[in-house]
């Protein structure tokens, strides 16, 4: 039998989100029934609601969030109920190519729930990135759920499940930043912040915050920036080479997804550097570059999926280092709304007015 729950929906491209009944079917074999407690505003959701991932309408929004598994179908070993769990878009199959060559991380068969979510006439919901959180309770894949130390606030728990996990894993994970390193970091939202927090936690001597905003340059202090260059003002390029001995970055992250501040970053780092794309671009965006440069600054060129993170390695690690009083996670949660303040959260998160909302039940 169907749960009855209140979720978010995007009925179709552009439109504003609304709250409406949602059906949820009792866990088959290999999924979990999650009450959701907490659930970030992202803008890959935002992306979801304007047409730039898919057209696959209407859409049960939300993916970064925390909860607890209430019941779980025939099969399910890695959650019980009652397990207090962070969702993840990347419950790694074990079988694929990638997760056979010991490279979990990049699997390319992840795991979603078999049965469909519906609104109350029947139409099948399309679950964002196969989760649908921003509702009071979803169903996912039971390799979704990564169990955690309950002893952490929800609300920064889910935090992880997506974002601040992106942004963390582009610094440590893709673009392997080290002890001394310098980093340029282009774009200061919460992905952006996190890969802040992932270099200082990696222990680099230089960051450098870069961003349009004062008030966001202003935040990235708090996460690990030492030096930052507001864009509108200043070339960025030149600015980086400037504080870091006229060389450029060991590592640039490009937090922002745009062709233009991809080249900035291009130009940016020192040679043989690194840099990571983990900005999310839009599907008719394109890039144009100097092939000699690519050849002759050598390095790499690499996106970040996710943060290349393993959810079962990296989410339990994070947490305990927030319990512990080494990575201050709370600081990105700039307010809590309820579910009916999604579309009001939308606007303040591309007014720059937020780092994250954060729906809690």
């Amino acid at each position: 039998m169907a749960i009855s729950v209140h979720g978010v929906v995007a009925r179709g491209k552009g439109e504003p989100v609304e709250v409406t009944e949602v059906l949820v079917p009792e866990p088959g074999p290999g999924e979990a029934l999650v009450r959701i407690q907490a659930c970030g505003v992202c803008h890959t959701d935002l992306h979801y609601k304007m047409g730039g991932i898919g057209e696959d309408f209407p859409y049960l929004l939300g993916h970064e969030a925390s909860g607890i598994v209430e019941q779980v179908g025939d099969n399910v070993t890695e959650v019980a109920p009652g397990d207090f769990v962070i969702l993840n878009w990347r419950a790694v199959c074990g079988q694929c190519r990638a997760c056979k060559r010991g490279r979990p991380w990049y699997c390319f068969a992840t795991h979603n729930a078999a049965q469909k979510m519906m609104l109350a006439d029947g139409t099948p919901l399309s679950p964002a990135l196969g989760i649908g959180a921003f509702a009071e309770k979803t169903l996912v894949a039971a390799g979704q759920c990564t169990k955690v130390n309950p002893a952490i606030a929800p609300a920064t728990a889910g935090l992880l499940g997506c974002g601040v996990m992106a942004g963390i894993g582009a610094a440590i994970n893709t673009g392997g930043v080290g002890r001394g390193d310098t980093v340029a970091v282009i774009g200061c939202g919460g992905v952006g912040d996190g890969a802040m927090l992932g270099s200082w936690l990696a222990g680099a001597k230089t960051i450098i915050a870069v961003d349009v905003d004062d008030r966001k340059l202003d935040w990235a202090k708090g996460f690990g920036a030492t030096h930052t260059i507001n864009s509108k003002t200043a070339d960025p390029v030149e600015g980086i080479k400037e504080l870091t001995g006229g060389f450029g970055a060991d590592v640039v992250i490009e937090a922002i997804g745009r062709p233009e501040t991809y080249k900035q970053a291009f130009f940016a780092r020192d040679l043989a550097g690194v840099v990571v794309l983990v900005g999310v671009p839009t599907p008719e965006m394109q890039l144009d570059l100097p092939l000699l440069e690519v050849f002759g600054r050598g390095g790499a060129l690499k996106s970040s999926w996710y943060g290349d993170c393993l959810p079962s390695r990296d989410f339990p690690m994070l947490v305990d280092l927030h319990l512990q009083g080494r990575l201050p996670l709370d600081k990105f949660v700039s307010e809590t709304i309820g579910l009916g303040d999604v579309e009001a959260a939308f606007e303040k998160m591309e007014h720059g007015d937020v780092l994250r909302s954060v729906v809690v039940f």
